[in-house]
């Protein structure tokens, strides 16, 4: 990776003009999330358009919508689309998610939310913007989803340890329920680091398990790999 860009298999992405840059979270997210059954997904908060590649790579039927309010991140996010060999299937819309008014709903919708909401915020408007959840909380979030979500839709995201519980509260007030969770540590030696979280309207019992990232010497895991592994050009 270098300061302006990240090769992958199948696409690059060029992220100078974005606040965030290409990360683990949004890796992991677009290779969890359960793509397999959608015919129309929405990435929420797309900055580089990364999700919404890794989403449109693993499904050759789906239609990706992602919506981005930051007008620099979104102009490089649909420059990034239009050079990947998917830009008849994935639409990327500067706009604020609470006034997004698709013509119709979603089978899926992913995000990497904003993850600070106590903290103090950043002096850099963009990065304040992408890393604080100022304009994208998780009401609005999950209030926005359930009115956009198809029957049997869902929605998945990834977030910190810390901020799980607030995530579910939230979900909960919308009659979205978790289906699957993973908690994602880098090390077996240290405490969880992000949680993977499928939401959806069924009420039951939770899909659950584990991700490590890294084995004890450093080498990643096998299982990292597996998941990760049709979009990473070399480990």
């Amino acid at each position: 990776m270098s300061d302006s860009s990240f090769l992958f298999k199948q696409f690059i992405i060029r992220h100078d003009r974005c606040a965030m840059k290409v990360g683990t979270d949004g890796v992991l997210l677009g290779a969890w999330a359960p793509v397999a059954q959608a015919h129309t997904a929405l990435d929420v908060g797309t900055g580089t358009g990364l999700v919404a590649l890794q989403l449109a790579q693993r499904n050759p039927f789906l239609c990706v919508t992602a919506i981005e309010i930051d007008a620099p991140a979104a102009m490089q996010a649909a420059e990034n689309v239009t050079a990947s060999p998917w830009p008849d299937r994935i639409e990327v819309v500067c706009t604020d998610f609470k006034d997004f008014q698709p013509a119709a709903g979603f089978d899926l919708i992913v995000s990497n939310p904003p993850y600070y909401v106590d903290a103090l915020p950043c002096p850099d408007r963009q990065r304040n913007t992408a890393r604080h959840a100022g304009s994208l909380n998780y009401d609005l979030l999950f209030l926005r989803s359930a009115r956009l979500l198809n029957e049997g839709g869902l929605v998945s995201i990834i977030i910190t340890s810390e901020m799980e519980s607030q995530a579910e509260d939230a979900a909960w007030m919308q009659g979205l329920y978790p289906q699957r969770r993973t908690r994602v540590y880098t090390k077996a030696s240290q405490s969880v680091r992000r949680v993977l979280i499928t939401f959806g309207r069924q009420l039951g019992p939770v899909d659950e398990d584990t991700l490590y990232i890294h084995q004890a010497n450093g080498d990643y895991t096998n299982d990292y790999r597996r998941l990760t592994g049709e979009f990473y050009l070399k480990f």
